[in-house]
């Protein structure tokens, strides 16, 4: 298991890998669950980022069909959110079917699916499980308003546990998200998935809003590494 940090500028990338982040993911917090950092940024965190991959928040599938932005990255992801009422599925696999050499896509799977009006997070792992390609799974929180709800707000751990081995199963590399802090991801670290996503749970106060601090970062590596141990 390892620790993605979500970061909004070079200088939190830096922070984020002295830390001891096993990926990091550059998104605007600002622009939404997933919002899309501008490309200066993406590019300033991916030279931040030096050996540690890197991946990049896109937006939302049914916002528009944007490029990807310049230089190296490992991972890229749209969110659902609005496709519930659409035919998505064709949509995501054209968004998925990218020439050799680019990122790889993570499909993002939202557990608040009724207040993001996306797909129910049943139907997205059985798209991506389909997959013929490599595999990436996020499941994630939309709605990141006051008062916090995290991912088991929304997905008990019965379920979250069976999604991890189907997921698991298929071959397909999972992150699990959602306004995780410490005491959610001690609950949640025996279903031991590939990567542990958080923002706010890195930031000063335990604010997404806030700034990535280090000592943060590697309190929540430390709680990993343990758990691994």
């Amino acid at each position: 298991m390892e620790l993605l940090v979500s970061v909004r500028s070079a200088e939190e990338a830096r922070v984020a890998r002295a830390g001891g982040a096993g990926l990091i993911d550059v998104k605007e917090p600002d622009r939404g669950a997933l919002g899309r950092a501008d490309d200066a940024v993406i590019g300033a965190v991916v030279a931040a980022a030096l050996d540690v991959p890197v991946s990049a928040a896109l937006g939302e599938l049914m916002d528009g069909d944007l490029p990807l932005p310049p230089g190296r990255l490992d991972l890229v992801k749209w969110g659902l959110a609005g496709a519930a009422t659409h035919d998505w599925r064709p949509l995501l696999t054209r968004a998925m079917t990218l020439p050799e050499g680019a990122p790889h896509v993570v499909v993002v799977a939202y557990a608040d699916a009724e207040k993001a009006l996306a797909p129910p997070v049943a139907e997205v792992v059985r798209f991506v499980c389909g997959w013929p390609g490599p595999r990436y799974l996020l499941v994630d929180t939309f709605d990141k308003s006051p008062p916090r709800q995290t991912l088991l707000d929304h997905l008990t751990l019965s379920t979250l546990a069976a999604l991890v081995a189907r997921c698991r199963t298929c071959g397909v590399k999972i992150a699990l998200a959602g306004s995780l802090g410490p005491d959610e991801i001690e609950t949640l670290r025996p279903l031991r998935p590939d990567w542990f996503a958080v923002r706010g749970a890195a930031c000063v106060g335990a604010d997404r809003g806030g700034t990535v601090d280090e000592a943060r970062v590697r309190a929540l590596v430390t709680l990993l590494r343990r758990s691994a141990g």
